[in-house]
């Protein structure tokens, strides 16, 4: 009997998202099911990635194109026969939902972040007074609404459950590190680069980045991995000019997961510098995070963001600062100088990133409400063998060699 079939079901996730794809997916379909990624279509993007069928659909850019979209969407997403829709984004929820009327399906919301808290910038600027509470208010019982509609909600944070309590059932499935070989950082007396993987804009505290930079020693280095996700490149750009700063950074595009793994450990200080104001960065748990972890390297981060800081604080891996203030982010790099210090944090990190904050148990709770939503046929599931290989190489991950010093 061929296994049931997930759908998961993206409105703007790219097609070889981290966590849809790389961990949720590739996990469901190493236990046995077969899982397909509906997602906006990408120029070269795979058929097929870490188990995963990739099928991409034409989409409108902006948020009005993702609205006027959803029926279309929930037309594609019903043509899949699957047995479970599992959807990423509050639009795709509603596509979903829709698609699961129809057909009779399973259905799953997966909760990435705080939404209404991440309202502003899609409205008039001259109107955020008046609007942005009603909007995100509305938003806010539109979760609710779309929770008692599901049959699980999937949580990718701890702190996001309180607008989904109406749920059957809450999950989470936390975006801990995936156990990906890589030979971690071997910390040594040089100049320090500091490092910011993924995206990156004002909110996320290039500013303050800069200006911190200013103030560290002149060899200090920065390298951004990733790309911005406002408006604000070209700023970023001139200020860097303006504070002669332009000769010390190094920019790298967008890079594949293992990729931008492999650059992390060429890189001494990892920095997660969301700005505080905003319930999204305080509940943030951003990839760079365990990235970092996982690299070897001593993190700085805002004392702020409750989760990533208590990680940071259950495992003695970094500082907590300030995230807004450069005089604060500059001492916790001069607090890093010691090559001893940064080894120690480093492996720390390390050490719980392929432990109590890996992504194997989180891989095993998803694994389980799927085993009540849409069973597998009786015997062993097809990939059960790759399930237990995968844990075992993330077991001996954790005795990989360093790199050699320089």
């Amino acid at each position: 009997m061929t296994a049931p079939l997930v759908c998961m079901l993206s409105a703007a996730h790219p097609a070889t998202d981290v966590r849809v794809v790389g961990k949720q997916g590739a996990a469901l379909a190493a236990a046995g099911w077969r899982v397909l990624h509906l997602c906006p279509a990408q120029p070269q993007a795979p058929a097929m990635a870490s188990g995963v069928a990739i099928q991409g659909f034409p989409h409108t850019r902006g948020w009005r194109g993702r609205v006027l979209g959803i029926p279309a969407l929930a037309r594609r997403a019903a043509a899949t026969g699957a047995a479970v829709l599992h959807a990423h984004e509050p639009d795709s929820w509603l596509a979903a939902w829709l698609a699961a009327r129809r057909t009779g399906a399973r259905l799953v919301l997966d909760v990435h972040e705080h939404y209404p808290s991440r309202l502003n910038p899609y409205l008039p600027r001259p109107l955020r007074p008046l609007l942005g509470p009603l909007a995100r208010a509305g938003l806010a019982a539109f979760c609710r609404w779309a929770a008692r509609r599901a049959h699980a909600v999937v949580l990718a944070k701890d702190g996001l459950a309180a607008d989904f309590a109406p749920a059957p059932r809450l999950v989470p499935v936390r975006n801990y590190a995936l156990p990906l070989a890589i030979t971690p950082r071997r910390h040594a007396e040089r100049p320090l680069t500091l490092l910011h993987l993924g995206a990156l804009g004002r909110s996320r505290g290039w500013p303050e980045m800069l200006a911190a930079l200013a103030l560290c020693p002149p060899e200090t280095r920065l390298h951004l991995v990733g790309r911005f996700t406002d408006d604000s490149e070209a700023e970023f750009n001139a200020r860097a000019v303006t504070l002669g700063l332009a000769p010390r950074i190094t920019t790298t595009p967008w890079l594949p997961h293992a990729a931008a793994l492999a650059a992390a450990a060429q890189a001494d200080i990892g920095l997660v510098l969301f700005q505080p104001g905003e319930a999204n960065h305080t509940l943030a748990l951003p990839h760079k995070l365990f990235d970092c972890m996982l690299a070897g390297l001593p993190i700085i981060a805002p004392a702020f963001a409750t989760e990533v800081a208590g990680i940071i604080q259950a495992a003695g891996c970094g500082e907590l600062v300030d995230s807004a203030d450069p005089a604060a982010i500059a001492a916790a790099v001069a607090a890093l100088a010691s090559p001893a210090r940064r080894q120690a944090l480093g492996q720390a990190g390390r050490t719980a990133a392929l432990g109590p904050f890996g992504w194997p148990a989180e891989a095993e709770r998803l694994t389980a409400l799927y085993r009540e939503l849409a069973p597998l046929t009786a015997g062993p599931a097809p990939g059960a063998r790759r399930l237990r290989g995968a844990k075992l190489q993330a077991s001996r991950t954790q005795q990989m060699p360093l790199n050699p010093p320089g």
